[in-house]
C-alpha cells in the first residue's frame, strides 16, 4: 500500500517508516521538523518531504494515490502554562483537521491516528471499600506529608490502581492531553460523516534508541539516562510507586503496522502498551544497574498535576488487531542503558 507518514523524521515516526518498508509499502513520509523537536537547524532526512500539514496546498499533491494515512505529528509534552494553548490546538488539532480535510477531498478513506495514554486523565482505581471510583484530587496537604495514593471520593481509603480498558471516560488534564482528546474527536466525527475509518492507537510510555534528550519530547527514561551519563544518580519523583506502561518504540512501530494491515471499519482505539506494568523506582533501578551506578535518589519532590498510576490492559489489541507487545521492559530498558540519544535541540 501507498502510505502517508506525518511526523516521519521523529523519534517515533522514523521506525514507523523503516517498519513499513520493509514491509513492502509505500512510504510517502512528510516532517515539519519543529525546532523543539529536531533543533533549529535539523533538515529532513532522505526520502522526507518537509511540509507542514497545515498547509493544504502542499498536503494535498502529496495524498494522491494514498491508500491511508499515519498520522504521528504532533507538539508534545505537558504544557508550561495557558500560553501554551494555541501551540497544541494549532499543530495538532488544527493540523489534524486540515488533514482530514484533505483526505476527504483525496478519496482517502483510512486513518491510523498516535493517541496517547493521557487521554484518560488520572487512570483507573479500586476501593477496597466502594469498588470502582473517580479518585479524588490529590491534596498539597497530603504530597507534603508524603501521602502519595488516592484516597476514595466516599469514605477516604487509599485506592489500588487498575488497568484501563479503551471504552474507558476521556478526561484529559493537560492541554497536551487535550489536545489529543480532541484529535480523537475530529477522527470520530470524520468517521461518523461517512468519510471513511480510523484506527487510534493510544501509546504509553514510548521508549528506546534515538529518544530525544533533554528536550520537551523527552521522557523520564531519557532523563534518567542523561542524569546517569553527567555523573548523577537518576532522582525520582515522590515515593517512586508511580505504575507506568513502558513500551518499546519498534513495538510502537508494530503496532502501527498491525493498524496499517487491519482494514478495520468504523472507529477503534487501542491501547498500545506492554501489559507488564513497572513503577518509576523499577525504571530508575533497572538503569542503574545496567549501567553499574549507585541507587537512585528518591526525592519526596512532588509535581502538582502529575498522575499517580496510569496503566493499561493490551487485550483489546491483541484480540482485534493480533499485536501483542514483543519486548518486556524490564530486558528492553537494560538495552536502552546504552543506545544512543538524540542530541538536545539547542546543539
Amino acid at each position: 500500500m501507498r502510505v502517508l507518514l506525518t511526523g516521519a523524521a521523529g523519534f517515533i515516526g522514523s521506525r514507523i517508516a523503516v517498519a513499513l518498508r520493509s514491509a513492502g509499502h509505500e512510504v510517502v513520509a512528510v516532517d515539519t521538523m519543529l525546532p523543539a523537536a529536531h533543533g533549529p537547524a535539523a533538515e529532513p532526512p532522505p526520502q522526507c518531504h518537509l511540509v507542514d500539514i497545515r498547509d493544504r496546498d502542499a498536503l494535498k499533491p502529496l495524498l494522491e494515490g494514498v491508500d491511508v494515512v499515519c498520522h504521528q505529528a504532533a507538539v508534545v509534552g505537558a504544557g508550561v502554562d495557558a500560553a501554551d494553548a494555541p501551540s497544541y490546538a494549532g499543530h495538532n488539532d488544527f493540523g489534524t483537521a486540515v488533514l482530514l480535510a484533505e483526505m476527504y477531498a483525496a478519496r482517502c478513506t483510512r486513518l491510523v491516528l498516535a493517541s496517547s495514554m493521557v487521554v484518560y486523565g488520572q487512570g483507573g482505581y479500586d476501593c477496597p471499600e466502594h469498588g470502582p471510583v473517580d479518585p479524588a484530587a490529590r491534596t498539597r496537604a497530603d504530597l507534603d506529608a508524603g501521602v502519595f495514593e488516592h484516597r476514595c471520593p466516599i469514605g477516604g481509603e487509599r485506592l489500588r490502581w487498575h488497568l484501563v480498558v479503551e471504552d474507558a471516560p476521556l478526561r484529559p488534564r493537560s492541554l497536551y492531553a487535550a489536545s489529543k482528546a480532541a484529535q480523537e474527536h475530529f477522527a470520530l466525527a470524520w468517521v461518523e460523516s461517512g468519510a471513511g475509518s480510523v484506527v487510534a492507537l493510544r501509546y504509553h510510555n514510548v521508549y528506546g534508541p534515538n529518544m530525544p534528550r533533554d528536550t520537551p519530547y523527552s521522557g523520564v527514561a531519557a532523563i534518567f539516562r542523561s542524569q546517569l551519563e553527567s555523573g548523577q544518580r537518576p532522582r525520582v519523583f515522590e515515593d517512586g510507586g508511580q505504575m507506568r506502561d513502558f513500551v518499546h518504540v519498534d513495538d510502537v512501530a508494530a503496532a502501527n503496522l498491525a493498524a496499517v494491515g487491519a482494514g478495520l471499519d468504523g472507529f477503534n482505539a487501542f491501547n498500545v502498551c506492554s501489559g507488564r506494568p513497572v513503577s518509576i523506582m523499577e525504571v530508575a533501578t533497572r538503569l542503574c544497574e545496567a549501567r553499574g551506578a549507585g541507587e537512585p535518589v528518591v526525592t519526596g519532590q512532588y509535581r502538582s498535576g502529575d498522575v499517580r498510576h496510569i496503566v493499561a490492559s493490551p487485550e483489546h489489541a491483541a484480540q482485534a488487531l493480533g499485536f501483542r507487545a514483543a519486548i518486556d521492559p524490564r530486558d528492553g530498558l537494560a538495552e536502552f542503558a546504552f543506545a544512543p540519544l538524540r542530541q538536545p535541540s539547542h546543539t
